[in-house]
């Protein structure tokens, strides 16, 4: 019994080594099919990874080359149109409103007649204060022979007293007096009469009108009859921040500064002006100060209590580096820009911003012109990377010349700029 246990033990000892062997196998087999079935996915490509690591690298980018120019330099503030004159006419007689001679919305000149109050009362008026004048100015003469009759007879033999001369000359007197005030009463009438024609006091245009002929008017009344703005020219009151003004007033000193008006959208450009004054005082709420410029407003783009927005151009900065504001970035250390080396990689170059409007940044240092600088792409470059400019596509926001051809500051016909933004120096 012990002998036939045995060797079947035997045997298993045998087979048993085989097992671990078998499974070694098998896994390195399958290894084998796992790596041949990868490179299979990978492509046919034979070159070395490191080759491939290399070309993915490159950073397709935008870039632009910066420009010497000059640049206009622009204050932008918020404003409002306003009428140069703004009347209201108001009846300066009582009576009744006889005549209307113009049409609402009517463009009117000054000193064209406007209206008629009835002028019948003070015609009346005017006529007797005219009899009475004739009556007083009789009397009065008469009481001048008198005085020189009692002169010339106390002079000659004494009939006449001093006191009696004396008296009639204060009776000359007060007779002149009468006449005087009789002749200040028809002045008065006539005065009242021209007031019953009411003509424009300036050029404008004139608004709906309040009352309707056959109503009577008094001189006292609240309401006006009538309202006349004068649009041509017309007035724009904007605001600026109280750290410009002083730049304001230098240039101010130095000759006229040209102030555009754009629409709501600040795309349209509406007029073209000149600053006029600056207000004598700060608003201490805002840290604002209040200036006020003159539009010829020839078409009527702007209308009394319009909403503009507005640019006032301060100088004119002269062979400026300016760069699309697109390849700014900023970090920690500061500003900074991608410019590209000559063998297409680049370089991280700390700049300085003398000012940004319409996208474009005017560089006080850091670039020179003709130097390139990478517009877009920039969050996947770093420090010697190597790129390759995309062609056919455009070149991020290149600095577009807002001067027109007369070196004016203004954009160029037909153009619509870019909604403008206030430069900080």
């Amino acid at each position: 019994m012990s002998t036939a246990s045995s060797k079947p033990d035997a045997a298993q000892k045998r087979r048993g080594p085989t097992f671990p062997r078998l499974r070694l196998a098998n896994s390195v087999l399958g290894l084998t099919l796992l790596l041949v079935g990868l490179s299979a996915c990978g492509g046919s490509d034979p070159r070395p990874a490191s080759a491939r690591a290399n070309v993915a690298a490159v950073v397709p980018v935008a870039a632009a080359t910066a420009e010497r120019r000059d640049i206009p330099y622009y204050l932008t503030g918020l404003g409002s149109a306003t009428a140069y004159y703004t009347v209201s006419v108001k009846s300066r007689v009582d009576g009744e409103l006889m005549q209307v001679n113009f049409k609402e919305g009517q463009n009117v000149q000054k000193g064209e007649l406007l209206a008629l109050i009835d002028p019948r009362p003070y015609q009346v008026a005017l006529d007797q204060a005219q009899a009475t004048l004739f009556k007083d100015q009789a009397t009065l003469r008469d009481a001048k022979l008198n005085y020189e009759r009692y002169k010339q007879l106390l002079q000659d033999s004494g009939a006449m007293s001093q006191q009696q001369v004396d008296t009639q000359q204060a009776t000359v007197d007060q007779l002149e007096g009468t006449v005087r005030n009789d002749q200040a009463a028809i002045d008065s009438a006539k005065l009242n009469l021209v007031y019953c024609h009411i003509t424009s006091p300036v050029s404008g245009r004139i608004g709906l009108r309040q009352v309707d002929p056959g109503n009577i008017v008094h001189a006292n009344d609240t309401n006006p009859m009538f309202v006349i703005t004068q649009l041509q020219p017309i007035a724009v009151l904007f605001t600026l921040p109280e750290d410009n003004l002083q730049a304001v007033s230098r240039q101010m000193g130095k000759g006229t500064l040209t102030v555009d008006a754009y629409d709501r959208d600040n795309q349209t450009k509406l007029a073209t002006g000149t600053l006029l004054t600056i207000d004598n005082q700060i608003d201490q709420t805002t840290g604002t100060g209040k200036l006020k410029a003159v539009f010829d407003n020839k078409d009527n783009a702007l209308w009394p209590n319009q909403f503009v927005n507005v640019r006032l151009l301060l100088d004119l900065r002269k062979n400026s580096t300016a760069v699309p504001a697109a390849a700014i970035q900023r970090g920690p250390q500061g500003t900074y820009v991608f410019a590209v080396k000559s063998d297409n990689t680049v370089e991280v170059r700390p700049v300085t911003i003398a000012f940004t409007q319409d996208n474009v940044s005017v560089i006080a240092s850091g670039i020179s012109p003709s130097e390139v600088v990478v517009t877009d792409g920039q969050d996947k470059l770093q420090q010697g990377s190597k790129i390759e400019v995309r062609t056919g596509a455009p070149t991020g926001n290149r600095p577009q010349q807002t001067l027109g051809n007369n070196g004016s500051g203004s954009p160029a016909s037909g153009a619509s700029p870019s909604a403008p933004r206030s430069g900080t120096q």
